[in-house]
């Protein structure tokens, strides 16, 4: 049986699921025997692969270069699995929408809250240009599954990785697979 070529990303959230993702201890082990991994915040790659089988994407979509990643991810990703509340529903890293746009965010972190040197940062490459209004994953892109939860409970994610693994859908019932929060 060939490996399945996993990824995760991390766009914009807190990595609490990436830490979650960790969390399932020994099991990773047996997880490294049955897939490759061709893209992860861990494994600091810097290109998003072709063929990719399954990618967890955490977090929302919040700046231009979550724009551009995630249309690459679903464009080589068989399966895309939101991953986690930040990217199901845009929960936490969304609570600036009701601020207003992006300058409005901006202009209060970078100047309203500062007492020294306020400045907005303009120059390339500093701060990726945020979007006006943060979006959970299925607003900007086809999703295939959802792992719901801030974050996810290490045994959610790996039932879900498992019946992947095994070429199975992924049962998501009962409170234990759909709790957010």
């Amino acid at each position: 049986m060939s490996k399945l070529r996993f990824a995760s990303v991390w766009m914009g959230g807190c990595s609490g699921c990436h830490m979650s993702f960790l969390d399932l201890d020994e099991w990773l082990f047996d997880l490294a025997e049955a897939v490759e991994v061709v893209y992860s915040p861990v494994a600091d790659i810097k290109t998003f692969p072709e063929n990719v089988d399954v990618t967890l994407v955490e977090g929302a979509i919040a700046n231009q270069d979550h724009l551009e990643l995630i249309h690459t991810i679903r464009k080589h990703s068989r399966l895309v699995v939101s991953f986690g509340d930040c990217a199901v529903t845009g929960n936490v890293t969304a609570m600036r929408n009701p601020l207003g746009g992006a300058e409005v965010v901006l202009d209060r972190a970078y100047q309203d809250a500062q007492l020294l040197r306020p400045q907005v940062p303009h120059d390339d490459g500093i701060v990726p240009p945020l979007i006006d209004r943060v979006l959970p994953v299925h607003a900007v892109i086809p999703v295939d599954l959802y792992i719901p939860g801030c974050p996810p409970p290490a045994k959610r994610i790996r039932a879900v990785l498992q019946a992947l693994i095994e070429g199975k859908p992924p049962e998501m019932i009962g409170r234990e697979m759909l709790k957010f929060g």
